[in-house]
């Protein structure tokens, strides 16, 4: 079936919401004037219950059904990038510094449809659990979203979520059973030696050749130490030494991440990283510690979860369900550890992609989003 006819009707005003929010970006927790957008609309809108400061401004409203069932989460992240835009929207963001480059303005906005929708119908048995989460690109508000016990306190059985793809026709759906996104980790490696005068290295330590030597070894753990077809990325993204010509500094630093499945993989790695580190220290006559930090894990879709919530995108526009895992990251992982249930992406169209200074989310992708979050309900709840 196409988009709902009664958020088709309301898209222009589905329209208006999602650029007042594209105007006013926050970034981690700092949610406050967004999260009182989204719950005056709430409000509006009629749901039964709304739930604020959950993760200091987090969300979860309820709708009940016509009977009683079970509770089906929906999540949506609300939080901009702290960077500056570079679109020359009129609806531009006001807060300098912070963009909405990732399109959680358009995430929100397509559960808010759905919440209208769903609350005027309750063709439903049960209960929707409405997750309007923050910090989703730097904080894992997911994760604390889950410790502070909403999938308890409000039963909740499974939950979903949509990302928007530029690039995907709009308004067509991907997903993938078992893992679709990576673990993310970074590392630090501060290397120590006896900077002094460019002209006599012969009495310095360098730190410099140290660091070369350690990220070309890096570069080996892929290529050398790992089954070919087991997915792993190891980036260095940062090697910061030196400030002066003629100068050999005391210190180096490298920093990089890591993109991993599975768990022995992620171990390998470290275990290897912290050989090198070792390794590559002695042999320059330097001193070396490596700081590894684990992120948030893999996102892994319940295959039951992924096949049903495909066939309902499937009955909205198309959904491809065999897509292959991507290497990004994704704090929904953490309330799909909590709870069965699947992330899929929703086509964004022809705009710049993601994280970019002049990407724009796409309001006519909105009707299909908030469509398929009703839809799923109606189907997963029925009456």
């Amino acid at each position: 079936m196409p988009v709902l006819n009664s958020i088709a009707d309301s898209q222009a005003m589905l329209a208006e919401w999602r650029r007042h929010l594209h105007t006013i970006p926050e970034v981690q927790f700092a949610l406050h004037e967004t999260s009182a957008f989204v719950a005056d609309r709430l409000r509006e809108i009629g749901v039964d219950e709304i739930h604020t400061g959950i993760a200091t401004t987090g969300i979860v409203a309820i709708i009940n059904g016509q009977k009683p069932g079970r509770t089906i989460g929906l999540r949506a992240d609300m939080d901009a990038l702290p960077m500056p835009e570079e679109t020359g929207l009129d609806y531009a963001s006001t807060n300098p510094g912070a963009m909405h480059a990732c399109g959680h303005d358009g995430h929100t906005t397509m559960l808010l449809g759905a919440a209208k929708y769903l609350t005027e119908t309750r063709n439903f048995a049960g209960r929707v659990a409405l997750i309007f989460q923050p910090a989703e690109e730097n904080g894992s508000g997911a994760k604390v979203m889950r410790e502070e016990g909403i999938f308890d306190t409000f039963d909740i059985a499974e939950v979903y979520a949509l990302h928007n793809a530029p690039g995907t026709p709009v308004g067509e759906f991907y997903t993938t059973p078992g893992p679709i996104m990576a673990a993310v980790d970074e590392f630090t490696i501060k290397i120590n030696g006896k900077g002094g005068h460019g002209a006599f290295p012969q009495d310095t330590v360098d730190p410099i050749t140290a660091a070369v030597s350690m990220v070309q070894a890096i570069q080996t753990i892929v290529s050398r130490n790992h089954y070919a077809l087991d997915d792993l990325v190891i980036s260095v993204t940062q090697i910061h030494a030196g400030s002066v010509f003629n100068v050999i500094p005391d210190t180096a630093m490298i920093n990089g991440t890591v993109r991993t499945f599975d768990p022995a993989v992620q171990q390998m790695v470290i275990s290897r990283l912290q050989a090198i580190v070792d390794g590559q220290a002695a042999s320059f006559g330097v001193t070396a510690t490596l700081d590894y930090g684990n992120g948030d894990p893999a996102t892994i879709n319940d295959p039951d979860c992924t096949a049903f919530a495909a066939s309902v995108a499937a009955d909205i526009t198309s959904c491809d369900a065999t897509v292959s895992r991507d290497m990004g990251a994704e704090d929904f992982s953490y309330m799909l550890e909590a709870r069965p249930g699947a992330y899929l992406f929703i086509g964004n169209g022809d705009s710049a992609g993601l994280h970019h200074p002049k990407y724009n989310y796409n309001d006519e992708t909105t009707a299909y989003g908030a469509t398929f979050f009703a839809r799923l309900i109606e189907k997963a709840l029925p009456l």
